[in-house]
């Protein structure tokens, strides 16, 4: 994309090496604790389950920087401090890892991340070498935008078989659309165009089948 070696992880990350930086979208950190403070039983363990995932990612690739493109963060009401301090003690063990956030809709409502995780935190529209760095999916000026936001899936069928939907890596001719990284975050089916690229994840596999 835009002239540049993109790779597609099952952790439902992109890793671009020339930079050595992983996009993650739609992280919604502290989610199970706002759902369980409004009286909704979900489980715990959802924040050490998504840092574990995002670090074998990391490790895997050896990046040197983390850009998450909007929904770090869920809500005011999920700041609890047991998630807090479970990403915060993932970060002291990753101090040399660069964080940059992009602002997106769900941020803007539960504030910024904490001063000591060392978060930069951007509008959306940042560029990042030939990539503007968005939440809302869409064309941007001056580059091929990456975003997240919708959470995209698509349903797959085959004769005689019940369909599937998964997670998805959606690329346009403009834009690309990643999957959402944190879990209970549902999904949205998209209908691509043609031409568009779309690649699943199917448990420990991305697959392309668009």
């Amino acid at each position: 994309m835009a002239g540049e070696k993109l790779i597609l992880l099952a952790e439902k990350v992109v890793f671009w090496p020339a930079k050595k930086a992983l996009f993650v979208a739609d992280f919604h950190l502290g989610k199970a604790a706002s759902f369980r403070r409004a009286g909704i039983p979900l489980p715990s363990g959802t924040t050490t389950e998504n840092v574990e995932r995002l670090g074998r990612a990391i490790d895997k690739t050896r990046a040197s920087r983390v850009v998450f493109l909007g929904d770090f963060l869920h809500s005011r009401e999920g700041r609890a401090a047991s998630t807090f301090g479970r990403f915060g003690e993932w970060r002291n063990a990753r101090r040399g890892l660069e964080l940059t956030l992009v602002r997106g809709n769900h941020d803007k409502k539960a504030g910024d991340p904490p001063d000591a995780w060392g978060v930069r935190c951007v509008e959306a529209g940042e560029s990042l070498g030939p990539f503007i760095l968005n939440h809302e999916p869409g064309a941007s000026r001056g580059g091929y935008a990456l975003a997240g936001h919708i959470h995209p899936a698509v349903r797959l069928s085959a004769d005689g078989e019940k369909s599937l939907r998964l997670p998805c890596f959606w690329f346009g001719s403009r834009f690309g659309v990643l999957p959402a990284f944190g879990a209970f975050t549902g999904s949205a089916e998209v209908l691509p165009r043609k031409g568009d690229q779309v690649f699943v994840i199917a448990e420990k596999e991305v697959l392309q089948v668009a």
